[in-house]
């Protein structure tokens, strides 16, 4: 008798239940429940002002939940986030200061418990490996400010990536580089998920993002997700309730929004 194979259970890293949280007493985002796999790579589009950040900063311990709950490597987001690489929105930095790429990456092997401790033989093979996976090796000796900003931009996943983190989260990560290194980046994020970090991505880049996460979600103040690759009617309804679906998928290779009924 062949018995049926068994399917193997996901492995829950991130899970978030019925969460509120905002700023001076007032809920931007709203109940939010939200499950994040092992080896998951979700794409959060949505309006300006609809949350994404905020879920961001709530799932670093950045932010206190108003309700709900957070566990990060069933841990509380003040202690999971030892687990999280980040990029944020905007990385400012004084373009005189006289910084290299290497002392940049070096920054993500800082944590609370070696702060004044030196840099080793393992950080520095730790920066250079990530670097590598950058494709920014030969680069890491340079001056940050003579970089381009996709480059730039770069160097800052590999200091998140230098944490040696199980989850990576990044909030717009090119918004202000050229088209061509949008997909760079895209591509770089689509062999790091492959090499088995957990992704969580926010972004209005549709015309590239749809091509390479597994799963999309919507959030408007409330979080719209399904653990699908399409985005539902459900979704553009709340999320972009005045643009149209061409305009969202104009360029794509492929359809991946669904079809929507027009307003009477």
């Amino acid at each position: 008798m062949t018995m049926p194979l068994s399917k193997t259970k996901p492995e829950l890293q991130v899970e978030i239940k019925g969460l509120f949280a905002g700023y001076n007493g007032e809920a931007v985002i709203h109940n939010i429940d939200l499950d994040i796999n092992r080896r998951d790579f979700i794409g959060l589009i949505g309006p300006n002002g609809g949350g994404k950040t905020t879920l961001l900063k709530t799932i670093l311990g950045l932010l206190e939940p108003q309700q709900g709950n957070i566990h990060v490597m069933e841990k509380s987001p003040k202690i999971g986030r030892r687990y999280i690489g980040y990029v944020p929105q905007f990385s400012v930095f004084d373009s005189d200061f006289p910084i290299t790429v290497k002392d940049v990456v070096r920054m993500g092997r800082l944590n609370n418990q070696r702060l004044f401790h030196p840099f080793n033989q393992e950080d520095d093979q730790i920066v250079d490996e990530k670097l590598a996976w950058v494709d920014l090796l030969d680069q890491k000796n340079r001056a940050l400010r003579v970089l381009s900003g996709g480059q730039r931009q770069r160097v800052y996943i590999a200091r998140a990536l230098a944490a040696e983190p199980a989850i990576l989260l990044l909030d717009e990560p090119t918004i202000s580089v050229d088209f061509d290194s949008r997909r760079k980046i895209y591509e770089l994020l689509h062999e790091i998920n492959q090499q088995g970090v957990t992704i969580l991505l926010v972004s209005h880049d549709l015309n590239v993002i749809s091509s390479y996460v597994k799963t999309i979600g919507c959030l408007n103040r409330e979080l719209y997700y399904h653990g699908e690759k399409e985005i539902t009617p459900e979704m553009l309804k709340v999320g972009y309730k005045n643009c149209p679906v061409d305009l969202i998928a104009h360029g794509l290779p492929h359809r991946v929004l669904a079809e929507h009924e027009q307003d009477h």
